[in-house]
């Protein structure tokens, strides 16, 4: 029976589920398992980790620590910036998920952490970073 190894293509269904069971994202919801290549980095480390060796049809949970998922909370990507950074309509309210384009063209995305008369808090790291997952994998098909 063939094993999923580094550069197989894979098909998985998942379900992540924070410790309190909440579940974050799922390709059963959405009803489509997710296809990609081992070893290409094009999922969280620890999810990789977790289908090597899987065969077609078996299923696991696992549960990532930060430094196997999004990583930790790194305090050096909180920033404060000037109101006058975001257009005039803009709702700044604290927890919302905003976007922009850095000076060298890349793309960034924040959540508002802090909002005072003139400058805004915002949170830069990945909002699934500094947090333990758990994933349900069923391994729905491999090519070699």
């Amino acid at each position: 029976m063939t094993t999923a190894d580094t550069g197989n293509k894979v098909t998985v269904h998942y379900v992540g589920t924070f410790d309190n069971g909440e579940i974050f994202d799922s390709s059963r919801s959405r009803g489509e398992p997710i296809t990609f290549q081992l070893g290409t980095n094009q999922v969280v480390p620890g999810f990789e980790n977790a289908i090597t060796g899987m065969s077609v049809g078996e299923s696991k949970t696992v549960t990532l620590a930060p430094e196997e998922g999004y990583g930790p909370i790194m305090e050096d990507l909180h920033t404060t910036v000037p109101t006058t950074a975001f257009p005039e309509d803009s709702e700044l309210t604290i927890g919302t998920s905003v976007h922009g384009t850095s000076s060298d063209g890349q793309e960034m995305s924040a959540i508002i952490t802090g909002v005072e008369s003139d400058n805004v808090t915002l949170d830069f790291n990945h909002p699934l970073a500094g947090k333990d997952l758990t994933f349900k994998i069923e391994l729905v098909d491999l090519e070699e």
